[in-house]
């Protein structure tokens, strides 16, 4: 599902150029639930972002399935991260002024899906992780466990292969934590193949594979 060799990324600061990733190698196959761990500055986060292609890298390859990634316009990354990607990040990233039916509606918006068939997909996604007597409450009305929910839903919604997710838990509670690795257990066991980043080492427990990064390199 996910081939990765040589990847190699910089950002410049001032004058200088600061290398994040080095020549990075990483296979995931389709249906695994792998985590990402190392220390702030690692290149962790750098890593995902690439693998959910809101990122690219200066040289390398990555393959996401079929698709050479180096090889497809911006417009068609768009398309990608609509259709084969969902995102969970750790903010949420919900707009707190419209319902979470209306939040979780909104990747079909902009693939072009029609209304009614918004509206049931959407109630379909909040019943999966447990909040469709919740639709039409906005997420200030809500929990942060509950608005995560509402996240995990949206990420769902257009079907995607794979769920990129950046520290998911870190700003939940224990018990919040493991509803949400339980609904992320549950959308692996259908199929979904998963990518999380955290630091919580059992929160990473529940993946099948950790891959380990550290000062840009991946080292287990």
């Amino acid at each position: 599902m996910i081939h990765m060799k040589g990847i190699t990324k910089s950002y410049r600061m001032g004058t200088s150029r600061v290398a994040v990733l080095n020549n990075v190698e990483v296979e995931i196959e389709k249906g695994e639930f792998i985590a990402i761990m190392g220390p702030s500055g690692s290149g962790k986060t750098t890593l995902m972002n690439i693998i959910g292609c809101l990122d690219t890298a200066d040289r390398g390859l990555y393959h996401l399935g079929r698709i050479n990634i180096a090889k497809v316009s911006e417009e068609q990354l768009a398309g990608i991260r609509n259709k084969m990607l969902g995102f969970v990040f750790q903010s949420f990233s919900l707009i707190p002024r419209i319902t979470a039916l209306r939040n979780v509606e909104l990747p079909m918006v902009y693939a072009g899906v029609n209304e009614n068939v918004r509206r049931n997909r959407a109630l379909a996604a909040l019943t999966i992780v447990g909040l469709k007597n919740r639709a039409f409450h906005t997420p200030t009305e809500m929990s942060g466990g509950q608005q995560q929910r509402v996240a995990i839903a949206r990420s769902i919604v257009n079907n995607p292969e794979i769920i990129i997710a950046d520290e998911p838990t870190g700003a939940l509670d224990t018990q919040n934590s493991l509803e949400v690795m339980r609904i992320f257990e549950q959308l692996n066991s259908s199929g979904k193949t998963i990518v999380m980043v955290t630091h919580e080492e059992e929160i990473a427990a529940h993946a099948h594979r950790i891959i380990s990064v550290r000062d840009g390199r991946v080292i287990n």
